[in-house]
């Protein structure tokens, strides 16, 4: 008999052999009938692999991450049967679940093969799924893996095979269809019931362009029917929302090859946008004891050696920046922290001193790879709003947990409401990646989960997820579209003050090391900012809008009272303009609409009579006629945060 101990802390007895299934079935069918795969002592196995000594085992099912990657995968494998049923001759490259979805390199050979194909290959998909096929995974020899492959005369597996060591081949198969892979896969193809195929690109086998290139097709798969729906609904969403289109219609920011890619140019509206953020922020850490600090852009390449950045990051960073003077070398600021360290050091610290809490908005460079770039969520350079706290020992939890409010009363005023903290630890099995002794980052560890727990925090944890310094928790947001982003970072660092020698003399009177925690509530304004257009549709709360209002004269005659009524209004630091165009009045309703301007006050010769504002109020239409001055009561009203 074997022990299975559950997630909840029971345990169970089962013969030696069990699948995860048979645990799944020993529960209740329901659960059996939603089991897609299971989580051994931290693997993900297929649920009907045979368990053979006491485990920890979590059954994974379409709400878990993991269960849909493997669901995804599995697709990818009914993809590649479709293709070989349709297409004799096919060769595969490789075919992982993505983010949501799949992809699969095929090589067509000769033949043509474009989008228009997509439907009869749903449609063999879906015959396939029916059949309900088993995936059967078969251990076999690294000399019987190339020998079936070279029967079937597909270089791209026998490429993959020979960095495979022997004795860790698997072969998984489904109906007709045989693959290198060493899985896990759902049960049987019957539970896939919906499919799309999305998309199709070109991709170089490995990466390498000297290589062919193979046809690279995307699809997602859905348990059922109605979820496909959703989906392709919510991406029709994502499309209006896109920050690029949106960032371009609204005149907030652009981008010139000449300037460089990846480097976001803040137009006027724009900049105005990422300053209210700059203003709120500031104004919130200035109240929590902040102190405000700035960093050059570059900083010497010992700087960055002391830190750990050089060696963890220097070879995909921008080449550095040599001086007339020989053997010196600059980098571009990669990380603000390094710089932070150098001003702590600036005098000598006493235990009364601290904590001492530095903000920066500071801007950061790191080299992205072309094909990684996207709008403003990656970027060559961005803006962090960036702190370090340097505290004792008996006060991280405390000032963790201080951040943890920042963190959500940010949230809280922008309207992200649907959140989960990421706890983000070191990989146990490599830690290689990570700088720091065993005891400092337990130490860190314990003080993350401790102050998440203490401030009730929805928590997941995510191994191999931290900084190479130190742990994290990491805000994972959800949108309007209910889609995922990392955005605030809080993290617990015990290295970086060790390699930089920082002090402070204790009521001992004895030099001891502080701690320091990283945190950026933010994340980057460049990011944030795009998160937020998609959230908000571009719709920004009134006190964020660059524009708050625009006076829309119905003629020339009105344009002095419209000139008078803006002075006013920025008399009370309410922001707009006056579209002074020669357009008839609903075309210039439509332009602000389209760019979103909260409110539109339209002024002809009733208004300007009787000094008042016709008020419409975009997206609900027209508010009525009101005087400037209780218009100004509303907006003031409307704007404090």
């Amino acid at each position: 008999m074997i022990n299975i101990t559950l997630p909840d802390g029971s345990v169970r007895q089962y013969e030696k052999g069990t699948t995860s299934m048979q645990v799944a079935l020993s529960i209740s069918e329901g659960l059996a009938r939603n089991v897609l795969a299971a989580e051994v002592d931290g693997q993900v196995w297929d649920a009907n692999r045979a368990i053979e000594k006491d485990s920890l085992v979590k059954l994974l099912t379409w709400n878990d991450l993991q269960g849909k990657a493997t669901f995804w995968h599995s697709s990818a494998h009914l993809m590649a049967e479709a293709l070989e049923a349709l297409y004799p001759g096919t060769k595969f490259g490789i075919g992982p679940a993505i983010e949501t979805g799949f992809y699969y390199d095929v090589d067509f050979g000769d033949r043509e093969f474009s989008s228009d194909e997509f439907k009869k290959i749903e449609d063999k998909i879906l015959e396939l799924a029916k059949t309900k096929e088993e995936f059967t995974r078969k251990p076999v020899s690294k000399a019987d893996a190339i020998d079936y492959f070279t029967e079937k005369g597909d270089e791209y597996k026998l490429d993959l095979i020979k960095d495979l060591p022997d004795g860790s081949i698997t072969f998984y198969t489904q109906g007709n269809f045989t693959d290198l892979c060493r899985g896990p896969h759902i049960p049987n193809t019957g539970f896939i019931k919906a499919v799309k195929l999305m998309s199709v690109a070109g991709a170089y086998w490995r990466g390498d362009e000297s290589r062919k290139q193979l046809t690279r097709i995307y699809g997602v798969t859905y348990p059922k029917q109605s979820e496909l729906t959703d989906y392709l609904h919510m991406l029709e969403e994502a499309k209006k929302r896109d920050h690029r289109k949106l960032g371009k219609e609204m005149e907030l920011f652009a981008f010139s090859e000449k300037v460089g890619m990846g480097l976001p140019l803040w137009l006027p509206k724009g900049a105005a946008l990422r300053q209210r953020l700059v203003d709120f922020m500031t104004k919130a850490q200035v109240k929590a004891g902040y102190e405000q600090v700035i960093s050059p852009h570059i900083g010497h390449k010992n700087l960055y050696v002391t830190s750990g950045h050089y060696e963890k990051y220097g070879a995909d960073s921008f080449q550095p920046i040599k001086t007339p003077q020989e053997g010196e070398e600059f980098f571009l600021k990669p990380m603000n922290c390094p710089h932070h360290c150098e001003m702590y050091k600036t005098k000598p610290r006493s235990y009364k001193d601290l904590p001492v809490r530095y903000a920066e908005f500071g801007t950061v460079y790191r080299y992205e790879q072309s094909g990684e770039l996207h709008g403003l969520t990656r970027v060559r350079g961005f803006t962090q709003d960036d702190a370090h706290l340097f505290c004792r020992p008996d006060q991280v939890k405390e000032e963790f947990k201080k951040v943890i409010d920042l963190v959500l009363y940010t949230f809280t005023s922008l309207g992200f409401d649907n959140y989960t903290a990421q706890i983000s630890l070191r990989d146990p099995n490599n830690k290689a990646k990570y700088i720091g002794t065993d005891e400092n980052w337990a130490l860190a560890e314990s003080q993350i989960i401790e102050a998440a727990e203490e401030k009730g925090l929805k928590t997941v944890i995510e191994y191999g997820e931290a900084a190479f310094y130190g742990p994290k928790l990491d805000f994972m947001v959800k949108d309007a579209l209910g889609r995922k982003w990392q955005l605030g970072t809080v993290q617990v660092d015990y290295n970086l003050p060790e390699r930089f020698e920082l002090e402070y003399t204790g009521s001992d009177n004895q030099k001891h090391r502080p701690v320091m925690i990283h945190r950026a509530p933010f994340g980057s304004l460049e990011r944030f900012v795009a998160v937020l257009i998609e959230h908000c549709a571009g719709n920004f709360p009134l006190w964020l809008s660059p524009e708050q209002f625009i006076i829309l004269p119905i003629s020339e005659k009105y344009e002095d009272y419209a000139k008078k009524l803006s002075e006013s209004l920025k008399d009370s630091d309410i922001c707009g303009l006056i579209d002074f165009r020669d357009e008839k009045i609903g075309r210039k309703i439509r332009d602000a609409e389209v760019k979103k301007i909260p409110y539109m006050l339209i002024v002809g010769e009733k208004e300007t009579a009787e000094g008042l504002v016709s008020v419409r109020k975009h997206g609900q239409g027209d508010l009525g006629s009101m005087s400037i001055e209780a218009f100004k009561e509303q907006i003031i009203k409307e704007i404090t945060v």
